[in-house]
């Protein structure tokens, strides 16, 4: 008689920045490269989506300068655009980008990936530190 043997594969959960599980960014509107909410990242999400942000008005024009408009709804793409106060999962690259121009906006660090980290370092988030409410 053979035997059957079952693989289950238990996947780990996400990590945040601070070391804990990664909570939820925003379900109103859903944010994240997968759109669950979370700012989750693999191997297809080339800009790295993973700064839980809360969005401001010098942002969100600092980001439309550089050819990402964030403001203006997209229907076909399913995006309402975003406003001052929204929470998003922004590309680490022009988080980054933003906080060496000064207009980087706050982050929730408990929904923030711990791939950002790979980007700057966790004083530099703290800095941008807001309290966590999906």
């Amino acid at each position: 008689m053979s035997a059957i043997i079952l693989f289950s594969v238990i996947q780990e959960a996400p990590k945040n920045i601070l070391g804990g599980e990664l909570q939820a960014c925003c379900f109103e509107p859903k944010t994240g490269f997968y759109r669950d909410g979370f700012c989750k990242t693999g191997q297809e999400d080339y800009g790295t989506h993973v700064v839980c942000a809360i969005m401001t008005e010098q942002f969100l024009e600092f980001t439309k300068t550089k050819g990402n408009d964030l403001s203006t709804p997209k229907p076909e793409w399913g995006f309402p655009g975003l406003k001052p106060g929204d929470k998003w999962c922004l590309c680490i690259r022009r988080w980054v980008e933003a906080e060496k121009a000064g207009k980087a906006p706050r982050v929730s660090l408990e929904a923030t990936h711990e791939k950002a980290l790979e980007y700057t370092s966790l004083e530099v988030l703290k800095a941008y530190k807001v309290e966590t409410q999906a």
